[in-house]
């Protein structure tokens, strides 16, 4: 009887962790058909209510976020265009010195804004924010790699 309960005990939570991560990548396919002022707009609102910013730092957020937002959706063209062209050839240790490199200093530079646009005690909820959001992403993507 025992291990019949702990069977069904790990089926449920092999279950549960299924269907929140289908979730999230049916999240990722909905921003994915987004226009980036829409994404951008999201972003920005899901901010405001998380740091309660002022009219002014929620324009200059925006701008931020509709900036970076259509940058991605050209680079996730090229990269689609690029992949239809030809078969996909893993880049070499420079070159992915060179895109880890950049996207280092495009988060850095965001940081920066972020600074300028947010108070003090805004900045570090943001921070904590991001923190946990990278990490969480992180730990997922490995649990999902063991099986």
């Amino acid at each position: 009887m025992r291990k019949v309960l702990i069977t069904m005990a790990l089926l449920a939570g092999l279950t549960g962790f299924a269907q929140r991560h289908g979730h999230h990548q049916h999240q990722g396919a909905a921003l994915k058909d987004m226009t980036p002022e829409q994404v951008a707009t999201l972003q920005t609102k899901k901010m405001a209510l998380a740091l309660d910013l002022t009219q002014q730092q929620q324009q200059q957020v925006m701008e931020i976020h509709l900036k970076e937002a259509t940058e991605r959706k050209k680079k996730m063209e090229e990269r689609k265009s690029k992949k239809e062209q030809r078969e996909k050839q893993r880049p070499s240790a420079d070159e992915r010195f060179e895109m880890a490199n950049a996207r280092l200093e495009k988060q850095l530079a965001h940081q920066a804004k972020m600074k300028e646009i947010l108070t003090d005690e805004q900045y570090l909820q943001w921070k904590k924010m991001n923190h946990r959001r990278h990490h969480g992403k992180k730990r997922m993507e490995m649990g999902s790699s063991r099986g």
